[in-house]
């Protein structure tokens, strides 16, 4: 069992996400799932194909983008954004993935629409410094 940094796990989701979701590169994205990865997610089906299989079915223009992304041991925490998603808005994601052996192993997510400048009582957007809708 090798160990990875943080650093190195956090370098690994980013790459994992920008190859899966924004790239669409399935066969190059089976090397950073597991072939044995545990879905905790509500919304996708379980294993490394439940979730390629639900990236099959959103709108080839979907693109993840990162806002913050931290680590503790084999554990990556990533605050994004899925946009283009086909939905009236984005979704604002904060996955949790374990890293296990160089793959990602198992993940977790909470995930809601992106609030609009009238629907945020803080006044604050959700994702960045502005509002996108």
């Amino acid at each position: 069992m090798s160990k990875t940094t943080p650093e190195q796990n956090k370098a690994l989701v980013l790459e994992a996400f920008d190859t899966l979701f924004n790239q669409r590169d399935y066969a190059a994205a089976q090397r950073f799932w597991s072939d044995r990865y545990i879905q905790h997610s509500a919304h996708i089906a379980p294993g490394r194909e439940g979730l390629f299989a639900l990236v099959r079915t959103l709108p080839d223009a979907l693109r993840y983008e990162n806002q913050l992304i931290v680590a503790e041991g084999d554990y990556v925490i990533a605050h994004g954004r899925f946009a283009n998603n086909g939905r009236a808005r984005a979704w604002i994601a904060a996955d949790i993935v374990r890293i296990e052996n160089g793959k990602l192993a198992e993940h977790w997510d909470v995930l809601q629409e992106e609030a609009t400048r009238a629907e945020s009582v803080s006044g604050l957007p959700m994702f960045g410094d502005r509002f996108a809708v």
